[in-house]
C-alpha cells in the first residue's frame, strides 16, 4: 500500500476534522490533543478516518507504515518506502516548537544517533525526506495545521552539528572534571566525594513555527475557523505519482488552492527556491 503527502491533503480537504479529542476519545482512547493529533495525521495518510475499530486501524497502519515511534525519539512515523513524519503540537499561533535534544532536520538519516535501532532497521534505507507536521490547538479543537518538508524549513545537518560539536568540545576540555562517553553534550561523573553523583549536559533545541517562518509568503489568517498550509519544493511535488497530483488538483476550489511560490533557502536566504503551497480554509 502506498501513500504520500498529496493523498493526506486530499483526505483532509474532503473530510476536515477539528474536534479531534472528542472524535478519537471513545474509539482510540486518545485523551489528549497530542495523542489525537497523531492519530489524525496517521489516518489522513492511511485514509482510515472512518475506521473506529482500533484493531483494524492498527492493521491498516501496518500496511502503510514501516515504523511508528514514540515521543522521545524522532520520527513519529515512516511511510513504507516513503517519507518520515514528525508531529508537533503547540497551543498558540506564535509559539515556538520544542525539539528537545534533536536539532532541526532537513532530512532523516539512518546513521543518526538520535533514532532507535528499530527505526534504523525498519526497512533498507539511508535517508528519508522528512515532513514536519505542526498542529495548533485551542480548547481541544484543532485551529491550524502546517505540513512542511524539512528541506524547506531546516538547514543542513552540518550547520547544527558544528555548533553542537563546538559546545561539546569546550565542555569536555574542562580541567579536573571526569567525563564519560555520551550522545549528549557531555556527562560529568563522580561530582561528589562519594563518587555517586553525575551531571548530564543536554542541548534543548527549539525552532520558530512555520506560521512565523513563512509569513512572507503565507500571511497569517485572522479569523478562520480552521486553516491548513503545506509547503514542499516544486521538484518534490512533481516527484509524486501523476494520478495523485491530478486528483488533488481536481479538488481546487474557493477553499482550497495550489500555488507556486518562492521560499528562502534554509542554507542561504539570498537564494530562492521554487516551491508549492497547498492551502485549505474552512
Amino acid at each position: 500500500m502506498e501513500t504520500n503527502l498529496l493523498i493526506a491533503i486530499s483526505n483532509l480537504v474532503k473530510n476536515p476534522i477539528t474536534n479531534l479529542v472528542s472524535h478519537y476519545r471513545a474509539a482510540n482512547r486518545a485523551n489528549s490533543m497530542g495523542d489525537a493529533l497523531e492519530f489524525y495525521i496517521k489516518d489522513l495518510f492511511c485514509n482510515s478516518l472512518n475506521e473506529n475499530n482500533l484493531e483494524k486501524k492498527n492493521e491498516i497502519y501496518s500496511k502503510y507504515f514501516s515504523y511508528i515511534g514514540n515521543q522521545n525519539n524522532p520520527p513519529d512515523t515512516i511511510i513504507k518506502q516513503g517519507d518520515a513524519i514528525e508531529v508537533k503540537k503547540i497551543e498558540s499561533l506564535r509559539s515556538g516548537i520544542a525539539l528537545n535534544s534533536s536539532y532541526p532536520k532537513d532530512k532523516l538519516f539512518s546513521d543518526s544517533p538520535m533514532i532507535t535501532t528499530a527505526c534504523r532497521n525498519c526497512e533498507d534505507w539511508r535517508e528519508k525526506d522528512l515532513v514536519y507536521v505542526v498542529g495548533v490547538s485551542k480548547d481541544d479543537k484543532l485551529k491550524a495545521l502546517w505540513l512542511v518538508y524539512g528541506n524547506c524549513y531546516s538547514a543542513s545537518k552540518e550547520v547544527y552539528e558544528r555548533i553542537r560539536d563546538k559546545i561539546s568540545k569546550g565542555v569536555n576540555e574542562l580541567q579536573d572534571v571526569e567525563f564519560s562517553e555520551t550522545n549528549e553534550l557531555g556527562r560529568v561523573n563522580r561530582v561528589d566525594p562519594l563518587g555517586i553523583t553525575y551531571l548530564r549536559i543536554r542541548g534543548m533545541w527549539g525552532i520558530e513555527n512555520p506560521i512565523k517562518v513563512f509569513d512572507y509568503v503565507v500571511p497569517t489568517e485572522q479569523n478562520p475557523e480552521f486553516f491548513v498550509n503545506a509547503i514542499l519544493l516544486k521538484e518534490k511535488y512533481l516527484s509524486f505519482p501523476e494520478k495523485d497530483r491530478k486528483h488533488l488538483e481536481s479538488l481546487v476550489s474557493d477553499n482550497f488552492l495550489i500555488k507556486d511560490i518562492k521560499i528562502k533557502s534554509p542554507n542561504n536566504p539570498a537564494k530562492l527556491l521554487e516551491a508549492k503551497l497547498l492551502s485549505f480554509r474552512k
